[in-house]
C-alpha cells in the first residue's frame, strides 16, 4: 500500500464543532486542549518524532486559534497571531526534520502550516477589499462589509514521469541538490483535467508527447499548500527537446536502474527524499 510523505493524519477534523460556536468554546476551555508548538512555522519534535505540544495558556494574548481536530475527544488547536509571515522557502532545521516525523504527525504539521500561512496572506476581501475577521474555528474568514466567505485554498500540481520502452523520464532543475533527477511537475490551469495537465507539462517541459495517463497517487505539500497528484504518462517516442527555463536536464532511465537506485545503491542519478511523493510514484512505477 502507498503511504506518501504527509498523509495519514491521526486526528479527527471535527467539522461539526466548526459550525457550532458554543462546542467550539468548549472545547476552547477544555483543560485537555492542546496548542502546537511553531517557531517562525517550523515545528518541534521529539527523539521518537512526535510533534510538541503545550497548553492554550501559552498563547500570545492577540492570538487567533485554529482547530486542528480531536483526538480521543481531546481539542488540538494552532495558533494563528497577526503580522506572522512563512519564511520564504525552507530552512536546513525544517529540512532535517523532515525525514523524522513518526507515521501520522507529519499530516498534522501540513494542515497546521498550510492553514496558518493562509490566514497570513488573506487578511483583507477578495471581493471589496474589506479586512476580514476568522470564523468557522479557523477554517475561513467572512467580510463583515459584503459578507463573502472565503477559505483555504489548495494548488492543485499534476507530478508525472513518461514512460517508454521500460524506461522512466527524470528531470533536474537548477536548484535541486547535485545530481538529483526527479519527476517533472507542474501547476493545473483552468479549464485543464488532470490528464490533459500531465500531457501539457511533459511536452512543455521536455518535448515528449504522452498519452493513457493513469493517476497512482496524491499528497499535500504545505509550502505553502499544493496537492501533488501523481501520474504515469505513455511516451509515444523518446526524443526530448527540453525547455531551458524549466530543466536543466532530462534523462531515460531504465526500470532495473531505478529500483537500485532506490534501494541505495550507486546509479545515474539521485532519488528525491522519502517524504516527496516523487519518491512514492518512482517506487510505485519501479515495482511494475
Amino acid at each position: 500500500m502507498l503511504t506518501p510523505g504527509f498523509t495519514g493524519g491521526l486526528l479527527d477534523r471535527a467539522d461539526p464543532l466548526r459550525h457550532d460556536e458554543a462546542a467550539l468554546a468548549a472545547a476552547k476551555s477544555d483543560w485537555r486542549a492542546r496548542l502546537l508548538k511553531l517557531e517562525n512555522f517550523e515545528p518541534e519534535l521529539d527523539d521518537r518524532g512526535m510533534l510538541g505540544w503545550t497548553t492554550l495558556a501559552d498563547a500570545p494574548d492577540d492570538a487567533e486559534l485554529v482547530l486542528l481536530g480531536l483526538d480521543q475527544g481531546r481539542p488540538h488547536f494552532a495558533a494563528y497571531t497577526p503580522g506572522m509571515r512563512a519564511p520564504k522557502g525552507r530552512s536546513a532545521r525544517l529540512f532535517g526534520l523532515l525525514d523524522r516525523f513518526a507515521p501520522g504527525e507529519a499530516a498534522t504539521y501540513a494542515a497546521a502550516r498550510s492553514v496558518l500561512d493562509w490566514h497570513s496572506r488573506h487578511q483583507f476581501c477578495a471581493n471589496c477589499g474589506h479586512q476580514t475577521a476568522m470564523f468557522r474555528a479557523g477554517w475561513g474568514r467572512n467580510c463583515p462589509n459584503c459578507q463573502a466567505e472565503h477559505f483555504p485554498r489548495v494548488d492543485p500540481v499534476v507530478i508525472m514521469i513518461a514512460e517508454h520502452d521500460g524506461r522512466a523520464l527524470l528531470g533536474r532543475q537548477p536548484s535541486f541538490p547535485p545530481g538529483r533527477y526527479s519527476a517533472l511537475a507542474g501547476f493545473l490551469e483552468p479549464g485543464e483535467s488532470i490528464e490533459e495537465a500531465v500531457a501539457r507539462e511533459i511536452a512543455e517541459e521536455a518535448g515528449v508527447r504522452v498519452r493513457d495517463v493513469r493517476y497512482v497517487a496524491s499528497q499535500p505539500w504545505p509550502f505553502p499548500s499544493s496537492l501533488m497528484v501523481a501520474c504515469v504518462g505513455m511516451a509515444e517516442d523518446d526524443t526530448i527537446t527540453l525547455d531551458t527555463h524549466e530543466l536543466e536536464d532530462a534523462i531515460w532511465v531504465p526500470r532495473d536502474v531505478v529500483r537500485a537506485v532506490l534501494a541505495g545503491e550507486p546509479g545515474p542519478f539521485l532519488p528525491p527524499p522519502p517524504y516527496a511523493i516523487a519518491h512514492t510514484l518512482l517506487t510505485a512505477w519501479a515495482a511494475g
